[in-house]
């Protein structure tokens, strides 16, 4: 089978990247729309604005507070027709670069993305995370290619919450352990291929990098200190976590963390991240990898103060029952062939528990 592997044009990163958005934007079109997170705004719309009048370029700018919905995504793109856009700019967090993928979706137009925050792998990746007005996930949607420019300043997203940073480490915990399953198991990647070896490489080598330079860059996390720890962090989540899940596949952490994520409680008090972390810890654990390496993600989760209780993430009820119900709606995940083998509702129990018990 022909396999293929995809990812950004380009991504650029580091301390006052943003300057770069007019110029590479330019390349691309001369009619610049951008939507950006309303809070965020305030505090980059001079540097926003400079860096694309310099390329003679006067941005139609959105401000976006609203969730990723349908209705939501069809209104912008009908702004965006409106005044002639040629070139879609998404700057925030999740929602924000969601609603714009869409917009760029919608329109054709080619997208630029500029994260403020490094809470997922999102903002490097084509999917586009859709919900409905009481905010439950409905739809997974793709754009056509991956954004054009991904550009990541890293002062901006230094002064981000601590707790941001640590959601995002969990989401690319994720990419040793589920491109691993996937190259044994028999699922498609994003692309409709069997993955390439380089999909799984890219997960082991993020693992590594958050191993060595996650607990420093919690350390300053939050504080405005862009050091290299924290540079090798954002590099970790918003790069090599998004190329290499995209070009294998997803597994049990996720099967997890959909499913937590779907519960109102959990949704409330815990991050996307903080779920995909602890489906980590239930996947490395159904898969019997060896007493050191669970040593070892125990440990690190325990030095950076990542949740690894169900209690923690806001579970209300974490008896037998409420795991059996929990493991029997992970078993139903369409992301479990990306196993080498499968697994039934009782292995993932039996996880679950081991996890909640684990010393």
């Amino acid at each position: 089978m022909t396999r293929i592997f995809r990812a950004p044009a380009f991504y650029i990163q580091g301390p006052g990247a943003l300057s770069q958005l007019g110029e590479k934007a330019a390349t691309l079109g001369r009619s610049v729309v951008a939507i950006c997170d309303s809070v965020v705004l305030p505090h980059i719309e001079a540097e926003l604005t400079e860096t694309l009048n310099r390329q003679d370029i006067s941005p139609t700018v959105i401000p976006f507070d609203a969730d990723v919905t349908h209705r939501e995504m069809d209104r912008l793109a009908e702004l965006v027709r409106a005044k002639g856009g040629e070139v879609v700019v998404g700057i925030g967090g999740g929602r924000t670069l969601d609603v714009a993928k869409g917009v760029a979706r919608r329109t054709g137009l080619p997208f630029v993305s500029v994260p403020t925050v490094a809470s997922t792998d999102a903002p490097s990746t084509r999917g586009i995370v859709i919900y409905d007005d009481h905010h439950t996930m409905i739809a997974v949607e793709q754009m056509d290619q991956n954004p054009a420019f991904v550009i990541v300043d890293t002062t901006v997203i230094a002064k981000a919450p601590a707790r941001l940073l640590l959601g995002g480490i969990g989401d690319a915990l994720t990419a040793k352990f589920e491109t691993e399953g996937a190259w044994k198991g028999t699922g498609l990647s994003k692309q409709g291929t069997r993955p390439l070896k380089t999909g799984v490489m890219l997960g082991d080598i993020c693992y590594r990098m958050l191993l060595e330079h996650g607990p420093g860059a919690m350390r300053v996390a939050g504080t405005g200190e862009v050091t290299p720890d924290l540079e090798a962090v954002i590099e970790a989540i918003l790069w090599l976590s998004a190329v290499a899940f995209e070009n294998t596949g997803l597994s049990i952490a996720h099967a997890v963390a959909t499913e937590l994520g779907a519960i109102e409680p959990v949704r409330k008090r815990s991050l996307h991240g903080e779920h995909a972390a602890y489906g980590t810890l239930v996947q490395a654990i159904a898969e019997a990898r060896p007493e050191e390496e669970l040593t070892t993600l125990f440990g690190f989760y325990d030095e950076i103060g990542m949740p690894r209780r169900l209690s923690a993430l806001g579970l209300p009820d974490i008896g037998d029952a409420a795991i059996e119900r929990l493991a029997a709606l992970c078993a139903k995940s369409p992301f479990l062939v990306n196993q080498e083998r499968m697994l039934d509702a009782d292995d993932l129990a039996a996880a679950f528990r081991a996890v909640e018990n684990y010393a």
